[in-house]
């Protein structure tokens, strides 16, 4: 699913500093299709000519991620991936994402939102909050 028809994303209460480096990482996100690494977006970045730097990428997408303006999942190696939140998406939500392309599809999974709460229930644990990151190939990708 192609994200190019995004409006930009808002800012969560004002905690998110509008940069030339945030707004140029915001348009590589907007135009993904699916998620990508940092090291992706970086590569774009330097392909659309801009001189935002890694560490920089790195930054802005953990405030991003703090301000819930992004999803990040991670692949089964640890490395993080990174998607702007579509604008439909309920507040809570889970991914099937291709472990070639990394296109995602967003799932509800009522019966895990249940073996969270009871397990977390018996166990004591209040304030409970959890991800689900189910990674396989996609339609394209499949043999």
């Amino acid at each position: 699913m192609s994200t190019s028809s995004q409006p930009a994303r808002r800012l969560t209460g004002g905690r998110v500093r509008v940069t030339r480096q945030g707004e140029a990482i915001d348009a590589v996100l907007r135009t993904a299709d699916g998620f990508r690494t940092a090291q992706d977006l970086y590569g774009e970045l330097r392909n659309r000519g801009s001189s935002v730097g890694l560490t920089t990428v790195y930054r802005h997408l953990r405030v991003l991620a703090d301000a819930g303006e992004i999803d990040v999942v991670h692949l089964p190696d640890g490395e993080a991936q990174y998607r702007l939140c579509l604008p439909a998406e309920s507040d809570h939500h889970h991914h099937l994402v291709c472990r070639v392309c990394g296109r995602s599809v967003e799932v509800e999974g009522p019966e895990v939102e249940t073996w969270a709460e009871r397990v977390a229930a018996a166990a004591g644990y209040t304030e409970v909050s959890h991800t689900v990151e189910v990674f396989g190939l996609c339609p394209e990708h499949s043999t």
